[in-house]
């Protein structure tokens, strides 16, 4: 490995809603922590696997799950419902397509 590995800073960039920006810079200044040392203390401690951070990593996991299986009976039943409705396969995956896009949270 190169010498210099463990020395390179890189960048870990996400996008939200400004709403949330808004509320997370509220709640940041109110306990006094920048945005840097609180990204960087939750990265941490999520790779050392501080036990406090894997129990809502492991919670908010489980209700992807939850999510999907939900999801995925949803759109069973959304086919089942649309075969009844004289639409092909195809024109079902449109319509679900059209769905996920205006509503990625699904």
């Amino acid at each position: 490995m190169s010498e210099n590995y463990g020395k390179n800073t890189k960048k870990i960039v996400f996008s939200d809603t400004d709403h949330n920006h808004a509320r997370l810079i509220l709640r940041l200044r109110h306990d006094g922590i920048t945005q840097a040392r609180f990204f960087r203390s939750i990265v941490s401690g999520y790779i050392e696997g501080d036990e406090r951070i894997q129990n809502y990593i492991t919670e908010i996991s489980q209700q992807a799950i939850l999510k999907k299986t939900a999801s995925a009976k949803l759109q069973e039943s959304g086919r089942q419902k649309a075969k009844g409705l004289g639409l092909s396969d195809q024109q079902v995956e449109n319509l679900f397509d059209l769905i996920a896009e205006e509503y990625p949270e699904l």
